[in-house]
């Protein structure tokens, strides 16, 4: 009798930890998915900042019509585009094509001075910063995951109810490059970056005057009437 209660408070336990395991395949797979949910809600912010920004280059640019087409084209494959690897590559393309439109506006000053243009590019600059952290947050998510589903022994789990890798969200991040503001530490023109020779060094004191010839005495002016 013992030892039948021994075997059926072991087969309890393998059973508790069957479906404990299961329950936690399924609760990583919904938090990979509200992750990427995340993801695909700054991708949607970012497309919808990209039209605005063609229109802003074109007022300045109108002759640069092959990029402002491949950058039209890569936003709507990238908006097609469905799964997490498939979403990655159209990404990828997308940032290239922003940025040969950075490159472009690089060589306009009164479009990089332009108040909507710059107001655009923080804008693509913050959108890209929180597409990196749910990038991140959701491959975390997705390594823990695939690390289960081949360590044992939740493999076995895996295995009998079908639960597969998932897919890794890896993109370039030339965007974050190419559309934040640029600092330029260079010293302006006309402005000299090293002392002259007969500039003081620093540290040492200038030489002295040599002495002025004395003075000859000359006669006061007269004095002017006060008012």
């Amino acid at each position: 009798m013992i030892e039948l209660w021994i075997l059926v408070a072991v087969l309890a336990l393998i059973v508790v930890g069957f479906i404990m395991s299961y329950n936690r395949f399924v609760k990583q797979r919904q938090m990979i998915k509200d992750a990427f949910s995340n993801i695909d809600t700054e991708l949607r912010r970012r497309y919808d900042l990209i039209p605005n920004l063609i229109e802003t280059v074109k007022g300045y640019a109108a002759h640069e019509r092959e990029t402002f087409q491949r950058v039209t084209e890569a936003r709507a494959s990238a908006i097609n585009a469905q799964g997490p690897a498939a979403q990655a590559q159209a990404e990828n393309i997308l940032s290239q094509a922003l940025k040969s439109l950075f490159a472009v506006a690089e060589a306009y000053p009164n479009l990089k001075a332009n108040e909507n243009f710059l107001a655009l590019q923080a804008e693509l600059s913050n959108t890209e910063d929180r597409i990196q952290t749910s990038r991140r947050f959701y491959n975390s998510n997705v390594r823990d995951y695939n690390q289960r589903v081949h360590q044992f022994p939740s493999a076995i789990i895996a295995s009998m109810f079908h639960f597969a890798d998932e897919e890794y969200f890896e993109v370039d991040e030339v965007i974050r490059e190419a559309g934040a503001p640029r600092v330029d530490f260079s010293t302006p023109a006309g402005t000299p970056t090293s002392p002259g020779p007969g500039a003081p060094q620093a540290g040492v004191p200038p030489p002295a005057a040599p002495p002025s010839p004395p003075e000859t005495p000359s006669a006061a002016p007269p004095e002017q009437p006060q008012s």
